[in-house]
């Protein structure tokens, strides 16, 4: 059998080769979303086998699992790291076509050497050479980052969060930056359950009064001062659609207070709470310096049974309903009218947004800023090849290529890196394609220039790292 992944995985063109090998496949990459642990970071985790650091919390390989009728026990349950493996290698062949059977097979081969295909034949090798792989030097959290080629990274927490990983980190001398996300959601969540709880949560951490909406907006700016000495550069949100019904101060604290008590709100307040909340916020991100990334589209925990039994990101997220273009239009022109408009970073996990993500952005430009609203990388369940290049041909279409911030890991292993080279091949792929078909000439200068810009260049200087 072929080695697999093959010399030119995914490069249909000299071009593309060229790009690939000359510009993209050795450039650092600088992660500005990611779910890893702070905590493992600082610690410097070791991992006992590749189940543990390569199927464990993959809530996207559980949901292929389960799709093959695997039982529960050996994808989230207890079942022994080998079993797991091998239900994994057992579904394996059946995923041509998948993202996951090619970035399965990259990571394979990037960190472990490996380019024989995974199957039941070869499962039993493979989890013993990569087991006893991860016992060297060079394999745990920290040895995994730096041998990824990662100069920055940011985490995502939340506002309640002590930092003290981060601080240790910092202090350890790790040579990549592990910074702080600000990801305030609970704060925004007025509709849930547990909210109360979480602002006794967030007050606790602080020690301010936040019995008004005014003393918790004070909260949350002395709580992101505290982001910002840990050199916190950008926000992020997590939304099924982005908010905009305006009402008055009055009217916030109101319904604020209200939720406080427990009542239950409608969505025309919670709407309102959100929409107030976030422009706070999105005023204090401009002043500051830091950029506003939103995440919209999903629609999240709906099937009710696994969510009782398994709780969140466990695999049973979904795509929501189109972005509300009406409302993010009128939202970041109140911000825009009062000179308080930040970096932004638009994702929707619904791909018939894109085109109108790219014009919207364009609507918002920043003086002196090459893209200040941007249309973020395929997001999710978009990631795919074919995902990213239609957000790439959007991009090129509608915005402006050459600005495009690029790709992000989104996930919480420390062996999703290789992600950053299947986007780099579909980039070089897409670009180079364009200057095989004659719709770009070979200007080998401006190329490069492109390509390390949306590989590592264009974010480095948009987030300012």
């Amino acid at each position: 059998m072929k080695p697999f992944p093959a010399p030119g995985f995914m490069l249909h063109s000299e071009a593309a080769r060229a790009l690939y090998e000359n510009c993209a496949k050795d450039a650092p990459i600088y992660d500005f979303h990611c779910h890893l642990s702070p905590r493992e970071i600082e610690e410097d985790r070791r991992f006992t086998s590749i189940t543990e650091v390569w199927l464990g919390g993959d809530h996207y390989k559980w949901r292929l699992l389960r799709a093959c009728g695997v039982p529960e026990r050996l994808v989230t349950g207890g079942a022994p790291d080998r079993e797991k493996f091998l239900a994994w290698a057992e579904v394996m062949p059946r995923l041509i076509g998948s993202p996951l059977y090619h970035w399965s097979h990259l990571e394979l081969y990037r960190y472990f050497g490996i380019d024989t295909p995974l199957s039941p034949a070869t499962a039993g090798m493979i989890y013993d050479h990569c087991n006893a792989m991860l016992q060297t030097k060079g394999f745990s959290a920290r040895g995994l980052i730096e041998r990824s080629n990662v100069a920055a990274l940011c985490t995502t927490d939340d506002p309640a969060d002590d930092l003290k990983s981060h601080q240790a980190i910092a202090a350890s001398g790790f040579p990549v930056s592990v910074l702080p996300a600000w990801r305030p959601d609970n704060a925004l969540s007025i509709e849930k359950a547990g909210f109360p709880q979480y602002i006794a949560r967030l007050r606790a951490a602080d020690g301010g009064d936040a019995s008004g909406f005014g003393g918790l907006c004070a909260l949350l700016a002395r709580r992101m001062d505290r982001f910002g000495a840990a050199g916190c550069l950008l926000s992020d949100h997590g939304m099924a659609d982005i908010p905009f019904r305006p009402v008055t101060e009055k009217e916030v604290d109101a319904i604020y207070r209200k939720a406080l008590r427990g009542e239950p709100v409608s969505e025309a307040e919670a709407e309102g709470y959100q929409t107030a909340l976030l422009s706070f916020l999105a005023k204090e991100y401009a002043g500051r310096g830091w950029a506003m990334q939103l995440h919209l589209g999903v629609t999240r925990n709906r099937n009710t049974r696994a969510f009782q039994a398994l709780g969140p990101d466990t695999g049973f997220d979904g795509i929501g309903g189109p972005v509300s273009t009406g409302k993010l239009y009128s939202f970041l022109d109140m911000l825009d009218a009062e000179g308080a408009l930040p970096k932004t970073v638009l994702y929707s996990l619904n791909p018939n947004d894109n085109a109108a993500l790219d014009v919207l952005a364009a609507a918002f430009p920043g003086e002196g800023v090459r893209s200040k609203v941007q249309h973020g990388a395929a997001w999710w369940f978009n990631d795919t090849a074919r995902g990213m290049r239609e957000q790439l041909q959007s991009c090129a279409e509608q915005g402006v290529l050459g600005n495009f911030i690029g790709m992000l890991t989104d996930s919480r292993s420390f062996l999703s890196y290789a992600r950053h080279d299947y986007f780099r091949r579909v980039l070089c792929d897409f670009t180079g394609g364009m200057v095989q078909r004659g719709e770009y000439p070979e200007d080998w200068e401006s190329l490069k220039t492109i390509i390390e810009g949306v590989c590592w260049k264009n974010a480095k200087e948009y987030f300012g790292f």
